[in-house]
């Protein structure tokens, strides 16, 4: 986290004209209905809200249904991140090094479940994270970028879940080495038709993800909310809507603390 938030101090970027042209495309509730045929033809579309309906902050509908969508395959994408790092973690695997001079990963491992985990690492370890995950949000949401991709802003009739390359940055100063999607460049020939197929299961994963994570943290939570959980779990005290914990000596997080969700 650290090499990766100090790869990011550098100055200003300059403009590198796009050689890529840009696609934009509105998408419509008629076309969230088509798609999802085809992520669960059985249930088809179903939406008891009215979200994809709305026109947020003052917008088109097609823009707020390019947020939702945004929204959705992020979530989704991390949702699987964290449903796999919560078995690992829940079974005590961990890094066998340390990770500064005082403090190892199985110091960590050792602190319960893992949520008592997250609460046991160090504030700092916290705000690097913070950091971390704000670089990147500045960067995907960057039109900048997303026109250096060969795309356009997803409330702007660009593609939703573009994560742009950071090879913008390699050029100015040389970080970071890889990018988040597809690092290795395995999808890069791959055919719209089997990039569709991908993106599909990679929103029914990520939807599935979602329930899974909140099973494991209702779980640990509220004993027995999750019947095919129960007695799998630790149980955590703490409050897991809470980045901060009780420990983290900073600015308003005790009076957070007493608000509970």
């Amino acid at each position: 986290m650290v090499s990766l938030s100090s790869g990011f101090v550098a100055p200003a970027v300059p403009v590198v004209p796009n050689a890529r042209a840009t696609s934009v495309r509105m998408e419509t509730l008629d076309d969230l209905k088509a798609m999802a045929v085809k992520l669960n033809p059985t249930i088809g579309y179903f939406n008891p809200t009215s979200l994809a309906e709305m026109e947020f902050w003052g917008t088109s509908q097609e823009a707020t249904i390019g947020f939702l969508r945004q929204a959705e395959i992020k979530h989704g994408r991390v949702a699987m991140a964290a449903f796999v790092g919560y078995i690992v973690q829940a079974n005590g695997i961990c890094f066998p090094f340390g990770i500064d001079g005082t403090t190892s990963f199985a110091d960590i491992s050792a602190a319960g479940g893992p949520a008592d985990q997250f609460d046991a690492l160090s504030t700092i370890a916290k705000l690097q994270i913070v950091g971390a995950i704000g670089l990147l949000e500045v960067w995907s949401e960057s039109n900048w970028a997303q026109e250096a991709a060969g795309n356009k802003h997803y409330m702007s009739g660009g593609k939703p879940g573009v994560m742009p390359s950071f090879q913008p940055l390699r050029d100015t100063i040389g970080h970071p080495p890889l990018d988040l999607f597809d690092p290795f460049g395995f999808s890069k020939n791959k055919s719209p038709e089997a990039k569709e197929k991908g993106l599909l299961v990679e929103i029914n994963n990520g939807r599935l993800a979602m329930l899974g994570i909140f099973g494991f943290v209702s779980e640990s939570k509220v004993a027995g909310s999750v019947p095919a959980l129960n007695g799998l779990i630790k149980p955590y005290a703490g409050e897991p809507m809470a980045f901060f914990s009780a420990s983290d000596k900073l600015p308003y997080v005790e009076d957070m603390l007493k608000f509970h969700f």
